[in-house]
């Protein structure tokens, strides 16, 4: 089974997951998938087998007010088909996961139709790229907007929307804050969408109490047959959220820079301008890193099921370098699910090393990562 990380690369500097110049510089998909080709031939060295593209991947290709770039998909054809088969040559499954404004549900027809376009862009590409049902895109139902029941039935309407090739395509995943795996398997009976498990997610929203491999089981079983299903799974974080606040002037005059059992990292200065306060952590969020011990007790729990499994991990593939040796370590039956055995040993030791001088994380939050926000910010994109 394969094991895939998302967009950004971390594990060497340099590499680009999209074109990131501004719109004034007439950035194009062919300069991104220059840059993404990259990526595969280190994921072909690294032995890592699946990942994600940005939703950025074709710049301004949807922007509504920049039609110069609208035709940058058909433009890039013979590039989109060249690096598709450079993927298959090297057994890298894809897939996309659009942006959290990109909502099926919203009572904004236009939103719903902006997204629709988005969609029809991104699952072009995919054919154009000439890859199988296994590369999909990923998203969530939306936005509650003070009416649970009537925005998830409003996802029906927009999936109903969507033309054939987006459909073909378009695979829903269950959140974290407001539709539970319940909600998406409602959907599913109604529209025949394919599901992604997300396990971080079941675990902070299963209001229901659903059994989790009874769940996953008819998750996977919306598959069709000779299509592998693929699942997401990250760790929560558990230490301190490190938030800066700043400090007006009047507070510095009244000498309280803090409030009462208030934490910070370090003593607040009376002269200080920024503070930084520590919180506890919120369960969305997704660690740095994989926790070994409970990725194996879920694949224990998976026992004889097939499917592949896309790392969280805010330190995309350095996540995955640190996790394979720690598997044959702790679970090397788990291990030898994804293709991973003793003999590997001293390659790995050579990568843990390697993460020993320093490594990256993302700082901003993952497309599916609730941070308390989420909800709101759906809200405000209607």
């Amino acid at each position: 089974m394969r094991l895939g990380f998302p967009v950004k690369e971390m594990g060497k500097p340099g590499f680009k997951s999209n074109d990131t110049r501004r719109w004034q510089k007439d950035p194009h998909l062919k300069c991104s998938l220059e840059e993404v080709s990259k990526i595969l031939d280190y994921l072909a060295k690294e032995n890592l087998d699946m990942y994600r593209m940005s939703s950025d991947l074709a710049p301004y290709a949807t922007h509504p007010d920049m039609p110069q770039f609208h035709n940058m998909v058909a433009e890039s054809d013979a590039e989109l088909a060249a690096f598709g088969k450079k993927a298959r040559e090297l057994d890298i499954r894809l897939s996309f996961h659009p942006s959290q404004y990109v909502l099926l549900n919203s009572p904004n027809e236009a939103l719903t139709e902006k997204s629709i376009w988005d969609l029809s862009s991104q699952a072009e590409m995919l054919d154009r790229m000439g890859l199988d049902d296994e590369a999909v895109m990923i998203t969530h139902v939306g936005g509650v907007y003070d009416d649970h029941d009537a925005s998830r039935a409003r996802w029906i309407e927009g999936w109903e929307k969507c033309p054939e090739h987006v459909q073909r395509r378009l695979v829903l995943e269950n959140d974290d804050i407001r539709f539970s795996a319940a909600d998406a398997l409602w959907i599913q009976e109604r529209t025949g969408v394919r599901l992604v498990f997300d396990y971080q997610h079941f675990w902070c929203l299963n209001p229901e109490r659903l059994d989790m491999r009874a769940t996953f089981e008819k998750f996977l079983a919306t598959w069709p047959e000779g299509v592998r299903p693929k699942m997401h799974f990250s760790s929560p974080r558990t230490e301190m959220r490190e938030i800066k606040q700043k400090i007006t002037a009047k507070q510095r005059a009244s000498g309280k820079t803090t409030r009462k059992g208030e934490l910070t990292k370090a003593p607040v200065k009376a002269n200080a301008r920024v503070k930084t306060v520590l919180r506890p952590p919120i369960w969305t969020g997704h660690a740095d890193f994989t926790n070994p011990f409970e990725f194996a007790t879920f694949m224990r729990m998976a026992e004889g099921l097939v499917f592949d499994v896309m790392m969280e991990g805010k330190s995309k593939d350095v996540s995955l370098l640190k996790l394979r040796p720690d598997l044959l370590r702790f679970a090397p039956d788990v291990a030898a699910r994804f293709g991973i055995y003793p003999e590997d040993a001293e390659a790995f030791a050579a990568d843990e090393a390697a993460l020993e001088k320093g490594v990256d994380t993302e700082d901003t939050p993952d497309v599916d990562e609730g941070d308390g926000e989420g909800g709101a910010m759906l809200e405000a994109a209607e």
